[in-house]
């Protein structure tokens, strides 16, 4: 068996594109239910809008670069964790929000945001950890990736979907809302597809390496989740708030991370098998604490808290 970081999975230019086109039609669907209120809105909590944008963006990023010097995994599976850690929220985590009784509008806002900052934060987060870590580096100077190319397919991915979703909806409310639920269905079936799609194409290699990755993985996604939470009760936000960031955290546009590994490292190996366990591990872990959170009233866990904290 050949080592992980020799090993490419293979798709067909026209399979590549039929993946690009299902990301865009994911994209598209989100974009139904956003509005321009809604970043307006974003702006009357501050406080929890830069939160969000922060750990996203910043800190989960340099936490990842952390973590891999603790850990030591293979090159190209420290550059999947490094790619993960550099996209933007799922869009599944407003779904996990809204289930988990937390600040859903939060969520809506910061995953738009996130989205749309991702555009530059996104490759440049990844070619400066990339380049910055010697257990990567070497891989990032054979792969010659350009953070503008990068930025380029970015654009294409999330920009135009997000931006003619929001169109439609604009436009045309009334079309936009009888199809908004199905879209939000068909948008999750489709992603989930997508990575099964991914996964089945190459599953001989998926089986065989996948037993490298699920510590990572689990490692990676749990001090997402559990800084997301930290963080905003640092912060003093209130708990449903501290649910949503937790939420935008610890849930990865895997998607995106995908396509760019296909469009530019070849699908290797590492890479492309811990975005792809990511993208299931994250619906597992993500439903796992929105169920628990559901069962638990947020106004009585925080008035439990701030018991805990007095004297």
């Amino acid at each position: 068996m050949a080592p992980i970081d020799q090993v490419h999975l293979s798709f067909s230019p026209q399979t590549l594109v039929l993946l690009n086109s299902v990301l865009g039609l994911v994209m598209f669907g989100v974009a139904l239910e956003l509005k321009v209120d809604d970043f307006r809105s974003a702006l009357k909590s501050p406080k929890a809008l830069a939160l969000g944008l922060f750990g996203h963006h910043i800190l989960f990023p340099a936490m990842t670069y952390v973590l891999i010097w603790v850990l030591q995994p293979l090159p190209s599976i420290a550059l999947g964790m490094i790619l993960v850690s550099s996209c933007p929220a799922g869009h599944i985590s407003n779904f996990l929000v809204h289930y988990a009784r937390g600040n859903t509008a939060l969520s809506v806002s910061v995953s738009a945001l996130s989205t749309a900052v991702a555009m530059v934060m996104t490759p440049l987060n990844f070619a400066f950890w990339g380049n910055l870590h010697p257990v990567t580096h070497d891989l990032m100077q054979a792969v010659a990736m350009s953070p503008q190319e990068m930025l380029e397919v970015i654009v294409l991915l999330l920009g135009v979907p997000l931006l003619l979703g929001m169109w439609v909806a604009a436009r045309f409310a009334a079309f936009a809302a009888r199809v908004r639920k199905p879209m939000k269905w068909l948008s999750l079936l489709v992603l989930v597809g997508f990575i099964v799609g991914a996964l089945a194409a190459n599953f001989q290699h998926f089986l065989a390496y996948v037993n490298l990755v699920v510590f990572v993985v689990f490692i990676h996604n749990l001090l997402a989740l559990v800084t997301g939470y930290g963080l905003s009760t640092a912060a003093g936000l209130p708990e449903r708030d501290r649910r949503a960031i937790t939420f935008e955290m610890g849930i990865q546009n895997s998607g995106l991370g995908l396509i760019l590994i296909f469009n530019f490292f070849n699908g290797l190996g590492g890479m492309a098998i811990v975005t792809a366990w990511w993208g299931i591990w994250h619906i597992v872990a993500g439903m796992t604490l929105a169920s628990y959170w559901k069962q638990r009233d947020p106004k009585a866990t925080a008035s439990a808290t701030i018991s805990e904290e007095r004297p």
